[in-house]
């Protein structure tokens, strides 16, 4: 079976060229290949100018990933369009009362994901779109980045993984030297030598923005 996958952005644009920061172009391109080959990823509600910095990133990627397309147009009006009731689209929130289950495949078709990656402490961006009256799941009582929610979201109903069977790493310190290091307050998917599965080239960004704090 194939799913696709819905991310309504809600970061504000930067004022730079690609007016997406550096972070949110590595999440979203870890998002098209957590997806897998049979998946497909919508990017919806961005700007026009977030629209092309992102379409133009994504489209140099040289990797297998799935079919994506970016979006000016909000979630909504993209099933509008698409004619796909909101009974069939799952919204993964952190509130809702049912976790996400292998069995969901059969009852939804898209996923819905709020925001990008999470806020410390939580900011309930997820409550302009529950507001909306999607069906809702949620991964568990630990906060993930987003791109962890659609990883994990696409092991349980595609790959048929019972969430509490997926290894997780909770809260990991990224180790760079001797003398440096940073805690991720967030929980990811765990590898097989039990590290956290970050974005490519996101250790080496944290690395570079935690130099960045110590120059005056």
């Amino acid at each position: 079976m194939s799913f696709t996958y819905v991310i309504e952005h809600m970061e504000e644009d930067e004022t730079t060229p690609n007016s997406l920061p550096p972070w949110v172009e590595l999440e979203y391109a870890h998002m098209i290949k957590l997806a897998g080959n049979n998946g497909r990823v919508e990017f919806t509600h961005l700007s026009q100018s977030s629209c092309s910095s992102l379409d133009a990133w994504l489209s140099s990627l040289n990797e297998s990933i799935a079919l994506y397309q970016v979006h000016t147009q909000s979630v909504l009006e993209l099933l509008g369009r698409k004619n796909i009731p909101i009974t069939r689209v799952c919204l993964l929130d952190p509130k809702a009362k049912t976790v996400l289950a292998p069995e969901d495949c059969k009852m939804f078709d898209y996923f819905l994901f709020g925001g990008i990656l999470g806020d410390d402490p939580p900011r309930d961006r997820t409550s302009e779109l529950r507001q909306l009256g999607f069906p809702s799941r949620h991964l568990g009582p630990v906060q993930m980045t987003t791109d962890t929610a659609l990883g994990v979201t696409k092991r349980v109903v595609d790959d048929k993984v019972r969430l509490d069977a997926i290894p997780y790493i909770d809260f990991p310190t990224i180790t760079f030297n001797a003398k440096e290091s940073v805690e991720m307050p967030f929980r990811y998917i765990a590898d097989d030598r039990k590290e956290p599965i970050l974005p490519p080239g996101m250790r080496e960004l944290l690395h570079e923005d935690l130099n960045k704090s110590f120059d005056f």
